[in-house]
């Protein structure tokens, strides 16, 4: 894929994440793993930039798709990086990585409701199916967490043998 004017405006840079996500034919992937990167190198990412990343996302990924004319082009990787974020947020960093592989699988197999979220318009439609993914893949790995490493299993067994 060749490079577009809406790929080198200011919208279609942020919404491409500096047209990151031509490169490949998975973009999604890509645009994810850079996500894990810039996670992983400033350690960790404050919730007022992934709240700044979300809504100046929103805005770029809504002009690009328009300017385009298509609905939600997979060069628009943005998406990916805020949900990658979320699925990653307030977490130990040593589980970025696991959180991109869950992430990723929930993005491709866009289980309900995230699948229903893309059918909102524009850029919230675009955005939306990738900030409940990771929404949701950080509400699993903490619990998958809580559950296995900080004694959960034990707590309930606990509790269930009380209940006799």
């Amino acid at each position: 894929m060749k490079l577009t004017k809406e790929m080198t405006s200011w919208y279609g840079l942020v919404a491409t994440v500096g047209t990151v996500g031509r490169f490949s034919k998975m973009p999604g992937t890509l645009g994810s793993i850079v996500g894990t990167i810039i996670w992983l190198a400033s350690g960790g990412v404050a919730w007022w930039a992934i709240l700044a990343v979300t809504v100046l996302g929103t805005i770029c990924a809504d002009i690009y798709a328009k300017k385009t004319g298509v609905t939600d082009p997979s060069e628009c990787v943005i998406d990916e990086v805020a949900g990658v974020w979320l699925a990653s947020f307030a977490l130990p960093l040593n589980y970025a990585i696991i959180a991109l592989m869950a992430f990723r699988i929930v993005d491709i197999t866009k289980p309900c409701p995230i699948k229903w979220m893309e059918k909102l318009p524009g850029g919230v439609g675009i955005m939306a199916d990738d900030l409940l993914g990771g929404v949701i893949v950080n509400f699993l790995l903490r619990l998958f967490s809580w559950l296995f490493f900080a004694g959960g299993l034990f707590i309930i067994r606990d509790e269930i043998l009380a209940l006799f």
